[in-house]
């Protein structure tokens, strides 16, 4: 009996065309992505960084530009108009800019005009600390800086305020109350450690002294809540090289920042001082 024969297998020669449409399929995918991927929603990105620039110029986190581009609802914002952080920042670590730019860039004309004259009443009620350089008034970017040197305001290595110098924070206290600015309290000190029955270190006495002028405000001079925040720097936000004694002392400070105020936003009810030497001490 013969054997039955197998018929011939038939080699394809094309086998290759199907690894070569997967690879086609995979890289028509791939630029998909990379073409979706590129297509951000500007509107959104715009937002964002509007939000985040607003959290961080309250909070004092980074110190940014106070003008904002206008926020387009309706169509995509263009890359180039999304508001972007300042990255110039001098010694101090606020922005440094010419004079004439300096001098508040807040959201309005209308908020320029109210914090000169909120610097002008300063300087007047403030004449004697100025002279003594206990006080110094300085316009930044960000609003006005109200900077209370150690040497004036406390004792070393403490967070309570001098009894010699309740009289000047009452002064300021007048002028700031009759505005609707919202304010940051600042807390500063050099970079000689410390280490007490108090504070371990600077970041307490720094954030001490803010929160110590905070309650101050509040239940002194009766400021609503809402318009004050308080934040302690240590020696990381510098005023003047730490090389030198003067400089030291410049950096051992509070800084009392009249932020511009926000145009639209009605102002804040605020009650009448307690009458001059019936300073109400703040409750530990």
């Amino acid at each position: 009996m013969s054997r039955r024969r197998k018929p011939a297998e038939h080699v394809s020669h094309d086998r290759w065309l199907v690894s070569y449409a997967d690879f086609i399929t995979l890289l028509f995918a791939f630029f998909v992505v990379l073409f979706s991927s590129s297509q951000v929603d500007k509107r959104k990105v715009g937002k964002l960084a509007e939000a985040i620039q607003g959290a961080f110029q309250n909070m004092g986190i980074l110190q940014v530009a106070n003008s904002r581009s206008p926020m387009v609802t309706t169509n995509p914002l263009p890359t180039a108009t999304v508001q972007m952080i300042e990255k110039g920042k001098g010694i101090s670590g606020r922005s440094q800019l010419p004079a004439e730019l300096e001098k508040f860039s807040g959201d309005a004309p209308a908020s320029h005009a109210q914090l000169d004259t909120v610097q002008n009443q300063l300087e007047q009620a403030l004449q004697s600390e100025l002279q003594r350089h206990e006080v110094a008034l300085e316009a930044h970017r960000e609003g006005l800086v109200v900077s209370l040197r150690e040497i004036g305001f406390f004792d070393s290595g403490s967070a309570d305020i001098r009894p010699s110098a309740e009289a000047a924070v009452r002064r300021i206290a007048t002028v700031l109350a009759a505005q609707d600015n919202n304010i940051r309290i600042e807390g500063h000190t050099d970079n000689v450690p410390i280490h007490n029955a108090h504070f371990a270190s600077n970041w307490e006495l720094s954030t001490a002294r803010a929160t110590e002028m905070t309650r101050l405000f509040i239940m002194g001079f009766h400021f609503p809540p809402s318009r004050l925040s308080a934040a302690g720097y240590a020696e990381y936000h510098q005023a003047a090289p730490n090389t030198t004694v003067e400089g030291r002392a410049m950096n051992r400070r509070v800084d009392i920042v009249v932020l511009p105020s926000v145009p639209g936003v009605a102002a804040a009810t605020q009650p009448g001082l307690p009458s001059p030497g019936a300073l109400v001490a703040p409750q530990h």
